[in-house]
C-alpha cells in the first residue's frame, strides 16, 4: 500500500461567514480521497496558525489553509521559519481576499479546496518586515490602515469589504501625517505623508485602483505608494481623483514606483498593517523583497474554472 501524503489543514473557524464549517466534512472526504492523512488545526487565538505551523509543518507534505488575509499571514510567517520548504495550498475565506485575488484562486469553497491540493505550484515574493516579521502581499501605514484592524470581525463578515468604507469614512475628519524619509535602492524621497502602502498584489481591500496594473507576484519587485499631506481641499481632491483614475504617472501629491528593498524613518511612532493585521508602532522600518520564497497552488493558467463543481 503506498505511503499516504501528510497534510496540516489550519482552519480559522471564524473567517468570513463562516462557510467552512459547512463545507468541512466534504473538504476533508475530498483530501483523504486524494491520498492525504490529515492533521486538523483548528485556530483559537491570534499568532495560533503560525505556531501551529512551526510545531507540526515540518514534517508535512502540503500545508492548506482556510481563512482571511490574516490567517494565511500566520500561516506563511510560520513557513517562513521551516528549514524545508513545504507547498501551500489556500482556500480563502475571508471577507476581502486580496491575494487570493491577485493568484485567480477560485472564490467558491469547494473549488478553492480541491485546487488548494490539485493545483499548479507558483512561486511567489514574500515581503520581510525589520527582522521578524513577514507580509505576503501588504505593509501598509496611515489613512485608512487601522481600518483593517480595527473593523469588528462580525461586521467584515456582514458587510464584505464595504465595511473598509464605512470605518474609513468616520476617519477622514482626522487623518494624521508623518514627517518621513523613505530609501530606496533608486531614490530618497523625504516629505510629510498620510498614506503609504508596500505591496505585492493587484488589489488592497478589494479596490484594484490602487495599484500599478502590470503587477507581477514574483519579480522581486514590490509595487511602492506614498501619498503626501494636502495643503487644501482641491489638493485632496486631486489625490483622490488621481487613484480613483488608476493614474500611473507620479505627481507632486502622489509616488508610484517599484522597488526591492526600502528603508523608513519617521520623527514619531507610526502604526503598520501587515496582511490587514496589526504589525506594531515603529519609528524606524526596513522591508525586504524575498524572491520566490513560498511555492502556492494556483489554477492552472487560462483554466481558472478547472475546479468548478
Amino acid at each position: 500500500m503506498a505511503k499516504k501524503k501528510q497534510m496540516l489543514l489550519i482552519i480559522n473557524p471564524r473567517s468570513g461567514r463562516e462557510k467552512i464549517r459547512l463545507k468541512l466534512l466534504d473538504i476533508l472526504d475530498a483530501y483523504t480521497g486524494a491520498g492525504y492523512q490529515i492533521q486538523v488545526h483548528v485556530t483559537q487565538k491570534s499568532l495560533d496558525a503560525r505556531d501551529a505551523v512551526l510545531k507540526y509543518g515540518g514534517k508535512k507534505d502540503l500545508i492548506v489553509c482556510s481563512g482571511g488575509d490574516g490567517t494565511l499571514n500566520e500561516v506563511i510567517s510560520g513557513m517562513m521559519e521551516l528549514t524545508k520548504p513545504v507547498a501551500l495550498g489556500y482556500i480563502p475565506a475571508g471577507s476581502t481576499n486580496d491575494f487570493a485575488s491577485s493568484l485567480k484562486l477560485p472564490k467558491q469553497m469547494m473549488p478553492a479546496a480541491l485546487n488548494a491540493v490539485n493545483g499548479i505550484p507558483r512561486a511567489v515574493d514574500i515581503g520581510r518586515f525589520c527582522e521578524d516579521s513577514y507580509f505576503a502581499y501588504v505593509a501598509g501605514f496611515g489613512a485608512f490602515t487601522e481600518v483593517s484592524y480595527m473593523t469588528p470581525q462580525d461586521k467584515k463578515n456582514l458587510l464584505g469589504h464595504q465595511a473598509y468604507i464605512l470605518e474609513g469614512v468616520k476617519s477622514l475628519a482626522s487623518i494624521k501625517s508623518y514627517v518621513m524619509k523613505v530609501t530606496s535602492p533608486a531614490e530618497t524621497i523625504e516629505g510629510e505623508f498620510i498614506y503609504g502602502m508596500v505591496t505585492n498584489t493587484v488589489s488592497v481591500g478589494g479596490f484594484k485602483g490602487l495599484i500599478n496594473q502590470n503587477v507581477s507576484l514574483s519579480d522581486g519587485l514590490f509595487e511602492v505608494l506614498l501619498i503626501r499631506m494636502p495643503k487644501t481641499p482641491l489638493e485632496f481632491s486631486s489625490i483622490v481623483t488621481g487613484l480613483l483614475m488608476r493614474e500611473e504617472e507620479t505627481s507632486d501629491l502622489i509616488y508610484k514606483f517599484k522597488a526591492s528593498e526600502l528603508h523608513i524613518e519617521a520623527q514619531e511612532p507610526v502604526d503598520w498593517v501587515l496582511d490587514g493585521e496589526f504589525g506594531g508602532s515603529k519609528t524606524a522600518v526596513s522591508i525586504r523583497n524575498l524572491p520566490r520564497q513560498i511555492e502556492i497552488l494556483c489554477p492552472e493558467p487560462g483554466k481558472e474554472r478547472k475546479y468548478a463543481v
